[in-house]
């Protein structure tokens, strides 16, 4: 694909390509979850949001990388997320068949990760990079208790969990799906 005068901008004087363009030319040599690191990464960085990647989608032809980047960004499919841990854990929604959730929705004044309106169901995955000293689990227990006072159900998975118990973290995720659903 030729460069378009478009697809350039620069940096402290020095010409670059523009991030959709580097999205783009990235698309073909990353796996699909670095390729929805990358989209993320954009996203927060105020650089291309998902929007502007579909806007020129329709223009960029044919090119390796392109159908994938079509299929990461499919509008029903695609949900921005903060960390490599959390599109780990949209994977596992999509294994067991469930309708996929809100991200990042703020609620009681708290940021989620993940959030089914329907169900009022939350499901925070920890890290251990913020979720490991007594401070930080102490406001931990105080969002979830706020969010049951709220009506809320909260569940929390930690990374092991989400990497390695993959199995048990899809049977809770359908077993709280259906006492909520009934």
């Amino acid at each position: 694909m030729d460069i378009r005068p478009e697809d350039v901008t620069s940096l402290a004087g020095i010409p670059i390509t523009a991030p959709v363009r580097t999205v783009f030319d990235m698309a073909g040599d990353l796996s699909t979850g670095e390729l929805e690191g990358a989209i993320n990464e954009a996203d927060k960085l105020g650089l291309a949001s998902p929007d502007d990647l579909r806007e020129k989608l329709s223009s960029a032809g044919p090119r390796k990388g392109i159908a994938g980047l079509r299929v990461v960004l499919d509008r029903l499919d695609f949900r921005l997320t903060d960390s490599k841990l959390e599109r780990l854990f949209l994977r596992l929604v999509r294994r067991a068949g469930l309708r996929l959730p809100e991200t990042g929705r703020w609620l009681s004044g708290f940021k989620v990760d993940f959030y089914w309106p329907g169900l009022g169901l939350i499901v925070e995955t920890d890290g251990l990079q913020y979720h490991r000293n007594q401070v930080q689990q102490a406001r931990d227990r105080r969002r979830d208790q706020t969010h049951a006072a709220a009506g809320l159900t909260v569940l929390r998975f930690t990374h092991s969990q989400v990497a390695f118990e993959t199995d048990y973290v899809i049977a809770t995720l359908l077993a709280v799906f259906n006492r909520l659903e009934r």
